[in-house]
């Protein structure tokens, strides 16, 4: 809470002022959209609980507390153990913290009254989670739960639960679909939010750009981008596991996990593909730039580099309201391809081509996903909309139409993955269109992919990733590097 009583949320002067306002907003939109649905009873009240303060493992070690998805969006609390609830009728705000034992306050700091978090989070009421079963009405409507899978873990939310619940009538049916649809669309704060953790983030990425040397380890420049969100954009958090890749190592696509920790030593004439992203009071970016570590792109790097880049223009271009985007995937494909046949490495028509999927050859993951509170953001596949079980696109994390509102990432790329190129050269259907000898000078190539985040408007897009992106353009903010 800033000086003076305004409820905001801050890491200081040089940082994003985020009010609570934009959590009332959200609540306000998502009554909107419950009492409108024809299976809402009067009478019902949103029920949800926050995450849980955990150890790590056995240990009495207290992990760094991140809060749960949907609670944040619903009402921005940072502790962990708390429920909130939301009379639907009036949009109404009640919260409920823990009550904390008297002698946590040696170890923690204040204890807070309920009352302290009521001003901090701008809601109605505040009580201790304790008290929810005389606080909450058992005569009214049902107790909305929340209780939906999320496509791309293939996980269920957790409904809120507490002593007592069994005698409320809920509801655990209604509440998931419209709160996700929710999130799908941005508000302008939420808009907001989203052009802050990229600018900060792209920030980051240049900075690496700019003091990257060979003989560096990956993990340093992971460091650096780590530092730089922290100290000048208050992002405590990244958004994901950081990819730090150099080398072969950019073509295993989610790299940088603990038995690849971007541990490997750059070597001159690598090329880098860091995919990093800063977070924001829970709000994600996910940013990926590609480069050659010594600052010049080679013939080969700039020929893969610019065929991943007029692909990413091509989609960006082609985005507005209406466009599906897994015509945006078979765009990027196509293009992939086209840019492949110019190279060398590919001959042959590329219709026949994409009829047995070569491009998923070279870019196997989806060419995108939602953004927002989450990297990878509800609201991909909601009823109706089906995954395309086909090589490539079943990896794509939604086949939605675009609408104004949407974030986005568009994150074209192509990889060199002995698996898939082994594979494909074995596969008659697909081997006929491989050079095989221009193929041979790729084979330790890696990879490049060009991940932005956009925002789709009325009439097209807004691309909120502000980093260099053609050859000239990196190789200019690379060719003094010597910043410390």
């Amino acid at each position: 809470m800033a000086e003076g009583g305004r409820p905001i949320f801050s890491r200081g002067d040089h940082t994003l002022e985020v009010p609570m306002r934009m959590f009332r907003e959200n609540r306000r939109r998502l009554c909107e959209r419950l009492r409108a649905d024809p299976n809402y009873q009067p009478g019902s009240v949103v029920l949800l609980e926050g995450g849980h303060s955990e150890m790590r493992h056995s240990s009495d070690h207290e992990l760094l507390f991140r809060q749960e998805s949907y609670f944040h969006w619903a009402f921005g609390i940072t502790e962990p153990d708390c429920f909130g609830a939301i009379d639907v009728d009036t949009g109404n705000c009640t919260i409920f913290m823990p009550r904390l034992p008297a002698d946590y306050a040696v170890w923690m700091g204040t204890l807070h009254p309920p009352e302290y978090f009521r001003k901090k989070y701008a809601v109605d009421s505040s009580y201790y989670s304790d008290e929810i079963s005389t606080v909450l009405s058992k005569d009214a409507g049902p107790l909305l739960l929340l209780h939906g899978l999320n496509t791309d873990s293939g996980s269920y939310t957790e409904e809120a639960a507490f002593d007592g619940i069994s005698e409320y009538k809920t509801d655990n049916s209604l509440l998931h679909p419209h709160i996700s649809e929710c999130r799908v669309f941005k508000s302008d704060l939420e808009i907001e939010m989203l052009r802050y953790t990229n600018s900060v983030s792209s920030e980051a990425h240049k900075k690496i750009m700019k003091n990257i040397k060979p003989g560096m380890y990956e993990y340093q420049c992971e460091s650096m981008f780590q530092n730089h969100c922290y100290t000048e954009g208050g992002m405590r958090h990244v958004a994901y596991t950081c990819i730090g890749a150099s080398g072969t190592n950019c073509a295993v696509l989610h790299y940088g996990h603990a038995g690849a920790p971007n541990d490997r030593a750059i070597q001159d004439g690598d090329m880098c593909l860091f995919d990093m992203g800063g977070e924001y009071y829970c709000y994600a970016s996910d940013i990926t730039c590609s480069f050659p570590a010594n600052g010049k792109f080679t013939d080969r790097q700039k020929n893969i580099y610019n065929a991943v880049l007029k692909s990413s223009r091509a989609v960006m271009a082609a985005c507005k309201p209406g466009v599906n985007y897994a015509d945006m995937h078979r765009l990027a494909d196509r293009t992939h391809l086209e840019e492949l046949v110019k190279i060398g490495l590919l001959h042959g028509d590329v219709d026949e081509m994409l009829a047995v999927h070569m491009g998923a050859v070279f870019m196997p993951h989806g060419l995108g996903h939602l953004l927002g509170v989450d990297t990878h953001d509800v609201g991909g596949y909601p009823e109706g909309v089906s995954r395309i079980d086909e090589p490539g696109l079943k990896s794509l994390r939604t086949t939605r139409d675009l609408e104004a509102r949407m974030c986005l990432t568009v994150e074209p790329g192509i990889y060199f993955i002995d698996t898939l190129i082994e594979a494909a050269l074995n596969n008659p259907d697909q081997n006929k269109f491989i050079n095989r000898t221009e193929l041979e000078k790729y084979r330790n190539f890696g990879g490049v992919r060009i991940e932005d985040n956009i925002m789709v408007t009325d009439d097209g897009i807004e691309l909120l990733t502000q980093v260099p992106r053609t050859v000239d353009e990196i190789e200019a903010l690379m060719a003094n590097n010597s910043e410390c």
